[in-house]
């Protein structure tokens, strides 16, 4: 996610069951008027952006996956190499007293037990040290449902979830919280579903949707089933919000989809597209790179003001 005996052994099958999983989700996947709930497609009935909405928007660490295969992030990558790559949800600090995050990280025992991050604290805690508690978080956009993303969402009592509508349907048995795909754990499952009987979560129809205002959600990344990416207004001007739909500035730099897509050719359709929404290429996050935090110094200690 060394070979030194035991330990070494043990820190390469956790990676080689990540990349499996991840693997399995491909293959699955591939066999595989607006509801309330629901956000309307654009021009029919979303919200207008203000003009000149601005957010302030935070790269915040909350753990370190050591030795990772690079090999697992970037195709066609040497077998041999391995990155520490961070673990991150990102803040996105709006007008009107809005908090978002896109994505919220992981905190179950058995997460935390099997993968053993590094310099690891709960999302809701990580995220203190901008100042916020996990009641002050409004919104959480879930870029897909993958554990290290999805899992933490009800450590956060007042947000409000926005998923993608195919990517709930697909991933998510509405009746009974059950997995009816191998991307999502049972654990998590029950949660979104749970969450979404309460009238917490909101299902986006599609590509380039507004969710908060002046900030949009794309598809196309295809890491999972409808996996999604943000936008948002800046002082700066766009940022993109990749998630792991690329996971570090590698892929970028060499024009390299991801290592775990459903559709490398979408992939890198949407890193294409990522550039042009991006007011500059530097502007653009990618999902997993610690690289993050020092080509963005400020303000420190684990967080990233991206500007």
């Amino acid at each position: 996610m060394r070979r030194r005996r035991r330990a070494g052994r043990a820190a390469l099958l956790r990676s080689a069951a990540w990349i499996a999983a991840v693997a399995a989700v491909v293959v699955g996947a591939a066999a595989g008027c607006t509801a309330p709930g629901r956000v309307a497609p654009s021009g029919a009935g979303s919200a207008a952006a203000p003009s000149g909405a601005e957010y302030e928007v935070y790269a915040v660490r909350y753990g370190t996956l050591r030795r990772f295969p690079v090999s697992g992030l970037v195709a066609g990558a040497d077998t041999t190499r391995r990155l520490d790559i961070a673990l991150m949800v990102w803040v996105v600090r709006g007008p009107g007293g809005r908090t978002a995050l896109l994505d919220a990280g992981f905190y179950r025992d058995k997460f935390v037990t099997s993968w053993k991050p590094a310099d690891y604290r709960r999302p809701s805690e990580a995220i203190g040290a901008l100042g916020l508690r996990p009641e002050d978080v409004t919104d959480v956009i879930v870029s897909h449902v993958h554990w290290d993303h999805l899992d933490g969402a009800d450590l956060f009592p007042k947000a409000r979830l926005w998923i993608q509508r195919e990517e709930y349907e697909h991933y998510v048995d509405d009746a009974t919280g059950l997995p009816k795909a191998g991307a999502i754990d049972t654990a998590d499952a029950a949660m979104l579903a749970a969450m979404k009987r309460a009238g917490r979560v909101a299902l986006v129809a599609g590509d380039s949707q507004e969710v908060l205002p002046g900030v949009r959600v794309y598809t196309g990344g295809k890491h999972t089933f409808a996996s999604q990416y943000a936008t948002v207004p800046t002082a700066r001007g766009t940022v993109v919000l990749a998630s792991d739909n690329a996971y570090l500035y590698e892929n970028f730099d060499r024009h390299a989809p991801i290592a775990q897509t459903l559709d490398s050719a979408s992939n890198l359709r949407a890193q294409e597209r990522m550039t042009r929404l991006a007011a500059e290429p530097r502007l653009i996050v990618p999902g997993h790179d610690a690289a993050v935090f020092t080509r963005f110094p400020k303000p420190g200690n684990g967080v990233a003001k991206i500007e």
